[in-house]
């Protein structure tokens, strides 16, 4: 049997370093024809099936990497979108590697399926075709009940969209002027365009959902005004935006941002294409960008895109700590970001005019594991130093903004600020609410959030089907 087995994975295409590292084109070309059917003819179909239990939203993998192999591309679509409404943006961002992929029987001898890139192509294949050609999704008659969904990233669309096919009249209430949420402002162009974020947003619309833009929830109708408006139920799923910040002396300098203002302005405000649009985003000739998650990875990437000669990675753990995909810090490395490991910034310098100059750092070495199972960062006396910098990205993660909690009775937070809602189904303590994603969990993968979503879709459906 091992014998037959296929363990050589089809690498991805991708632009070349140094010609990437200059422009915000997608970076990941996408598999080719023969790739996608050498790739699909891998996977064993085997029984037990545990490519699917790792899926967080619980896509029959095996089933439509099937129809993939057998050339069927409107069943092999129809069968991925039937569990996941947003696969062209899954099979980008989705950490398939510690998921589905992870978990793929192949990788017990060697590489696992490329379930990602294959749910990337097949997504993409779709997208190219005329809306005559697409598979039509089952929608269940209408039910008489309307659900409002506060915010649409990744778990309000999911949500949206499910509680859409189960025959129930969907409001998207919206903060900002674009739908996808983080999707739109938080991930660089270059990793995934905006126009796939803008196909999958429509084709929740499609489904009968209806999206209002620039509509803050907690500023134009608080949750209970939208309850005691004919609404159902409601499901929050506003997300994590708040930035944290070091809190150090001199972080008050101009120059330095939070990562969500730096990808904001870069990705929703489209600073990436001036002078087209004229967006004021400052990045100087040395960036220092503080962490080293996935947010940290796309801002040092940005940077270096936006014109910066050295760019560099400063955390305060090894790089076996480091919570980025390992995907995406090879490819910042490649381009040319340089990594300051072991590293903590303790202070920042400035001019007279305000703007930052420098920052002191300290060297770290690793103690003890903490409450989060990597190993403590522990001050090494002595080793001061300075570093040259005249922008800085602190990338140190976020927490839910307040708003929405503040100015909801009975709705009961963490004191981190996370909405306390039932992992299993998303319901919170307050009557006909139900809350999934970052503003329960903090900052997140897009798949996690994906699967808060569609487990709160279907407690709000069996929930509304009982009253």
């Amino acid at each position: 049997m091992a014998e037959k087995l296929n363990l050589n994975r089809v690498s991805m295409p991708k632009q070349e370093p140094l010609v990437r590292a200059k422009n915000f084109n997608e970076v990941a070309l996408g598999y080719a024809a023969e790739n996608a059917l050498y790739e699909a003819g891998r996977c064993i179909q085997c029984k037990k099936r545990p490519c699917v239990a790792g899926c967080p939203v619980g896509v029959d993998i095996p089933e439509f990497i099937l129809a993939l192999r057998d050339k069927n591309m409107a069943e092999s679509v129809r069968i991925l979108k039937s569990k996941n409404a947003l696969p062209a943006i899954c099979g980008r961002v989705c950490p398939q590697e510690t998921q589905c992929e992870e978990v793929c029987t192949l990788a017990k001898k060697g590489a696992p399926v490329a379930i990602g890139r294959l749910e990337r192509y097949v997504a993409d294949w779709e997208l190219s075709q005329p809306a005559s050609a697409k598979p039509k999704p089952e929608i269940a008659p209408p039910t008489g009940k309307k659900i409002a969904v506060v915010g649409s990233g990744p778990a309000g669309l999911t949500a949206a969209a499910d509680l859409a096919k189960r025959g129930h009249k969907v409001t998207i209430f919206e903060a900002l002027h674009v739908a996808g949420g983080v999707l739109m402002y938080g991930i660089p162009e270059f990793r995934l365009p905006k126009q796939i974020v803008q196909a999958e947003v429509d084709y929740v619309k499609s489904l009968g959902v209806d999206v209002k833009l620039d509509a803050v929830v907690g500023k134009i109708a608080t949750v209970d005004e939208i309850l005691k408006d004919g609404y159902h139920a409601v499901f929050l799923g506003t997300g994590a935006g708040l930035p944290m910040f070091l809190r150090i002396p001199g972080e008050n300098y101009n120059g330095i941002y939070s990562a969500n203002e730096f990808l904001t302005r870069t990705n929703l405000m489209k600073a990436y294409l001036f002078p087209e649009f004229d967006t004021p985003i400052k990045v100087g000739k040395r960036v220092a960008v503080i962490g080293a998650g996935n947010v940290a990875m796309d801002s040092a990437r940005c940077a270096l895109r936006l014109g910066a000669s050295e760019v560099y990675i400063v955390y305060r753990r090894s790089r076996a700590e480091m919570p980025a995909r390992a995907e995406e810090a090879e490819n910042a490395e490649e381009e040319g970001v340089i990594f300051k490991l072991l590293t903590n910034p303790v202070r920042f310098f400035g001019n007279d005019k305000g703007w930052v100059t420098g920052m002191e750092c300290i060297e770290m070495e690793l103690g003890e594991p903490d409450a989060s199972g990597r190993r403590r960062p522990v001050e090494k006396k002595g080793s001061e130093f300075k570093m040259e910098v005249d922008t800085v990205v602190v990338a140190l993660g976020t927490t839910p903004n307040p708003l929405v909690p503040k100015t909801t009775a009975a709705l009961e937070t963490t004191k981190h600020g996370t909405v306390v809602a039932d992992e299993a189904t998303g319901k919170t303590v307050k009557d006909r609410v139900w809350a999934g994603g970052d503003v329960v969990t903090g900052a997140a993968t897009v798949i996690s959030a994906m699967g808060a979503g569609k487990r709160a879709s279907e407690s709000i459906d069996t929930f509304l089907k009982g009253q």
